[in-house]
């Protein structure tokens, strides 16, 4: 996994590049948030979702819960970008309506977009 910084009206985030699944339970998702707050300094996490185990867009397994509550918990802000049109879960595309309209969770299409949300 490697961290690369973008600054936007003076707010940093930390970008998550990997050639593989970096977030597959709340231990993994909470390593990738302290290693953006101590390598880079800042709890702002830019991810592609196809960086998340898959199981994450399952919201039956309790997975995307209790990652996103970690990162609340520890004042974490995370913005996930990919194509979400695959997924034709009613409860799923509610969860994703319902978290864009707060500050923490962002489930957009592009890393600019994951960006620009985190940054405002």
């Amino acid at each position: 996994m490697n961290l690369s910084r973008i600054e936007q009206n003076g707010i940093l985030c930390a970008v998550v590049e990997s050639d593989a699944i970096v977030i597959s339970d709340p231990q993994s998702a909470l390593d990738v948030l302290m290693t953006a707050k101590y390598d880079v300094g800042t709890k702002n996490i830019v991810i592609d979702k196809n960086l998340i185990v898959e199981e994450f867009f399952v919201l039956s397994t309790g997975l995307a819960g209790e990652i996103l509550q970690k990162y609340i918990n520890y004042g974490g802000r995370i913005a996930i970008y990919g194509d979400y049109s695959g997924y034709t879960s009613k409860p799923l595309r509610d969860f994703i309506y319902e978290s864009n309209q707060g500050k923490s969770v962002f489930f957009v299409s592009t890393k600019e977009e994951a960006v620009r949300m985190l940054t405002q």
